[in-house]
């Protein structure tokens, strides 16, 4: 049996969760069993309320709003702990056509594929402006070169993940889950796909960001903290080693006057240059004890990661429904 579980986050979603419900799929070739999930983010509105009232087998509330990142995190964990084999993230706002939910699970189902992104054609997609068209697909460029995927919708949030592969990602940062997943599942060496999706247009404004501005500095810190955090030797050495460079232009041009005997006054540079290269050289060895930190993570996320399985495991001991790859493997 393949149990599929379709999660919802939600913050004060109550209006326009009902529609997203009816237009989920109750059936999809290759899926036993479909559920729902909602991960009600500190609404005050009775979200919660209507997600049962239509029938979502499983509610999960924060007691407070702690942001969408934290809701996907949430909901990747009681869906595994609700036995999910395939794990399809899609938004409360009707942004994403259920139908196309089908089309997300198929590369899964195969086992094409770890994790599926659906790609809303960001480059002409009639529901966005000219200017968010030319944002996201640099955006979208930033996050291929960063993680060293193919993926040409980086902050699209309807996406299907495997089992296996929602037990290795752990978000982290506060903001948007979208761009730091893909950069783990990139690092980890995940097989990740994409495929084209329907979009509905939304004329609610984003309770994500206020303003586009903060949405591209927020987007910005949190892709350079993800690559960092998977990258730290390669990030510190490159900016120890750019700090270098500038910290010699300064000594060159002292040198350049101490060798035509007009040193006087130029022991600014001296002094500058000499601060800058000390920066630098402990910059780079930062990056050479970030390195090695990295590679304490490794151990602790391979550690967590069989402490997922062996709970799997245990679960199926016990005689409680194990997920279906998990029931196969053991």
């Amino acid at each position: 049996m393949t149990k599929l579980i379709i999660q919802i986050p939600c913050y004060n979603e109550a209006e326009s969760l009902p529609e997203t419900l009816v237009a989920l799929p109750r059936r999809i070739p290759g899926i036993d069993t479909i559920e729902f999930l909602v991960i009600d983010d500190g609404s005050h509105d009775g979200t919660s309320d209507v997600a049962r009232r239509y029938g979502v087998q499983h509610v999960v509330r924060h007691r407070r709003n702690r942001g969408l990142a934290a809701a996907f995190q949430t909901g990747i964990d009681a869906a595994l702990a609700a036995g999910a084999d395939i794990i399809v993230n899609t938004d409360a706002d009707g942004q994403y056509a259920g139908e196309d939910i089908a089309l997300l699970v198929a590369p899964v189902v195969t086992g094409q594929a770890d994790i599926v992104v659906g790609d809303r054609g960001v480059g002409d997609n009639a529901h966005f402006g000219p200017i968010k068209r030319r944002l996201q697909r640099f955006g979208s460029a930033v996050v291929r070169r960063l993680s060293g995927t193919d993926i040409t919708d980086a902050v699209s949030g309807f996406r299907a993940i495997s089992r296996e592969a929602a037990q290795r990602i752990t978000i982290t940062t506060e903001f948007s889950y979208t761009t730091d997943m893909l950069i783990q599942a990139g690092k980890k060496r995940l097989r990740i796909t994409s495929v084209p999706i329907r979009t509905n247009r939304t004329e609610r404004p984003s309770r994500l960001f206020k303003s586009i501005p903060q949405f591209i500095v927020r987007q910005l810190v949190t892709m350079l903290r993800a690559y960092t955090t998977y990258n730290p030797l390669r990030a510190f050495l490159g900016t120890g080693a750019l700090i270098t460079m500038v910290g010699l232009i300064p000594i060159v041009r002292f040198l350049v006057y101490w060798f035509m005997g007009d040193s006087d006054g130029h022991v600014q540079s001296l002094v500058l240059g000499g601060s800058l290269l000390v920066l630098g050289v402990i910059t780079c060895l930062m990056g050479v004890l970030a390195d090695l930190i990295g590679a304490n993570r490794k151990l602790i996320e391979k550690t967590l990661t069989e402490v997922k399985r062996l709970e799997d495991r245990l679960e199926a001991y016990e005689g409680k429904p194990a997920p279906a790859k998990r029931r196969r493997a053991a």
